[in-house]
């Protein structure tokens, strides 16, 4: 068990406002206290600590060595105190303390990352959990009320539509079927190893773009996909936008499929329990759903 501290937050907050401030006069009209109190406390802060945290000189009060040491370790003492202070306030009046965000991988990243840092800056203390799914990995998280917030392909359950993903099937450049020189066909498809992305849910499995009677690997995420096509292991369909670096660099090259080249599902936003969906939720889904509108305008 830790040791009780004797030192208070109150004598903390005197030190700090004597330097800011400039000196004891200085802090005593600041945090409206009689110069005879400041001076108290700060001896008192002191003579708890065992460390002299100023040196008197004239009627300027100046950090010694150790209270330089000290200072920041106070400031952000006393921020951290605000910040808890200020978090119990947002609980009190109804805020929530943690939101499970559950997002398909197939959600672009750097929006996902855009609007998670928007959210931080406003989050008054609200915590983000953040889990990855695939495909009907969205559903479970829903069916098992394992989230607030969901965004995914999500049949059977009330949503908003947030954005539609393009697939492009691809393989990296000197893949066998890219040295045929022309249109592709399901035939030709299945003389080849597909890679997939295994669908990360339990309870009602979704089959996407598997060919019957074909080889295949299974991965389970978009970058192993990405890794696996882009080292030769087979072909397959990834996400349009996980797919600008390496089609443009050159280590990969979409396949000239006669038919299904490219195809498109489309995301929705679910609140858990939309009745009862707490207010930092609604915000962070208004942000992911802001940001997503920002960009598809421009």
């Amino acid at each position: 068990m830790n040791p009780v501290s004797r030192v208070t937050l109150d004598q903390w907050r005197v030190f700090l406002a004597i330097i800011e401030q400039g000196g004891y006069a200085q802090a005593a009209s600041y945090l409206h206290r009689s110069q005879s109190a400041v001076s108290y406390a700060m001896n008192r802060l002191q003579e708890q600590l065992g460390v002299s945290l100023l040196q008197i000189e004239g009627r300027k009060a100046l950090l010694t060595d150790q209270g330089r040491v000290m200072l920041d370790r106070c400031r952000q003492l006393l921020d951290d105190a605000q910040e808890l202070e200020d978090f119990a306030h947002h609980l009190a009046a109804g805020r929530e303390a943690e939101i499970r965000l559950v997002v398909d991988s197939a959600f672009p990243n750097d929006l996902l990352m855009h609007a998670l840092s928007r959210f931080a800056r406003k989050s008054q203390g609200t915590r983000v959990q953040l889990r990855e799914v695939v495909l009907s990995g969205a559903s479970d998280a829903l069916l098992e009320n394992e989230a607030e917030l969901v965004i995914g392909a999500t049949p059977g359950f009330l949503g908003d539509p947030l954005i539609e993903i393009e697939f492009i099937a691809v393989a990296c450049v000197d893949h066998p079927l890219h040295q045929l020189k022309r249109s592709l066909t399901i035939t030709d498809l299945l003389q080849h190893t597909h890679v997939i992305i295994s669908d990360s849910g339990q309870q009602n499995k979704i089959d996407v773009g598997w060919l019957s009677r074909q080889d295949r690997w299974s991965v389970s995420s978009i970058d192993s996909a990405l890794s696996a096509i882009e080292h030769g292991l087979g072909y397959g369909w990834l996400p349009a936008n996980r797919l600008v670096e390496p089609i443009g660099n050159g280590t990969l090259k979409p396949l000239p499929l006669e038919q299904g080249a490219t195809y498109k599902a489309e995301l929705v936003m679910s609140f858990a329990h939309p009745q009862n969906t707490g207010p930092a939720t609604r915000e962070l889904a208004a942000i992911i759903k802001n940001t997503v509108n920002n960009i598809s305008d421009e």
